[in-house]
């Protein structure tokens, strides 16, 4: 019986900290949607598709490749990337290129995001500097699959 009425004491408590932060919260969103300025920003719900959170200055999001003055991409095709990838999701094929200060260019530079974990060593690997996760674009979604595969094309614009 005591045990019952414990418990029954403990379900009371945790119904009144959740009606507590319930009614705190309803509070200061009417109050901010009213316009009118707290200290407290509380629980303010952001309206996501019209306005956007801004993102911290390391977040890393999608992928993108940097390019040289004259267009070309800045990898050299090393394939540190490739290398150090944990989930194996970078290729890179390499070819000749005709400037003999490059050497290297990347003939096929390819990222599959359905399999990539956004760990960032992939950047951090770049003696280059050729690779960079700060587009800023979280939305990354598709269809099938392939359309989750990115190109070299896909990762210069």
């Amino acid at each position: 019986m005591i045990r019952v009425l414990g418990n029954f004491i403990e379900i009371i408590r945790g119904s009144v900290i959740t009606a507590r932060h319930f009614i705190v919260n309803m509070w200061f969103h009417i109050v901010n949607l009213l316009g009118i300025k707290t200290q407290r920003k509380g629980a303010v719900t952001i309206q996501y598709p019209e306005e956007k959170k801004e993102l911290a200055y390391r977040h890393r999001s999608l992928h993108r490749l940097v390019k040289r003055e004259n267009g070309k991409p800045r990898c050299v095709a090393c394939m540190l990337c490739a290398t150090v990838c944990p989930s194996d999701c970078i290729y890179v094929e390499a070819a000749e290129d005709p400037d003999p200060e490059i050497q290297k260019y990347p003939s096929q530079f390819i990222i599959d995001l359905s399999r990539c974990c956004f760990c960032g060593f992939c950047v951090e690997a770049c003696p280059e500097d050729a690779i960079r996760m700060d587009t800023s674009l979280i939305e990354v979604a598709g269809d099938n699959r392939d359309a989750l595969v990115y190109d070299k094309d896909n990762l210069l614009r």
